[in-house]
């Protein structure tokens, strides 16, 4: 068996990498995650968004529950292979548990703090 031209450097970071994930048309960042190596499994061979949920101990299929999964669009590794970088086409428009569509919606600016994505649901009524 050939060995994989593209994988992570999981050993270097005690079996995790950070991903960042960008949606792959406006290249806005979405969010940053965690993978392990069977999360990086799932991704390449579903197509979707897997991550390794640090809080949970366990792997997480990004969209599961709310349904606003990630479709990958391109996988990338950077010079040291211990990042990942994922484009993803964000189906249903959130990527952040709060229902927006970015987790990084707080902005400090000049102005104080502004909060800069929009509510796509209300995540009392999609996670019950």
């Amino acid at each position: 068996m050939d060995a994989e031209p593209l994988s992570p450097d999981f050993v270097k970071q005690g079996g995790l990498v950070p991903v960042i994930v960008q949606d792959s048309h406006s290249l806005e960042v979405l969010m940053l995650a965690y993978m392990n190596k069977e999360a990086w499994n799932m991704t390449r061979q579903t197509g979707q968004a897997h991550y390794y949920s640090r809080s949970r101990n366990n792997l997480w299929h990004k969209g599961a529950i709310s349904g606003h999964v990630q479709l990958v669009r391109s996988l990338r590794l950077d010079c040291d292979q211990d990042t990942v970088l994922l484009l993803v086409e964000q189906v249903g428009g959130a990527a952040c548990h709060t229902g927006r569509r970015s987790c990084f919606f707080r902005e400090l600016n000049e102005c104080g703090v502004n909060e800069c994505s929009p509510i796509v649901f209300d995540p009392k009524e999609v996670y019950r």
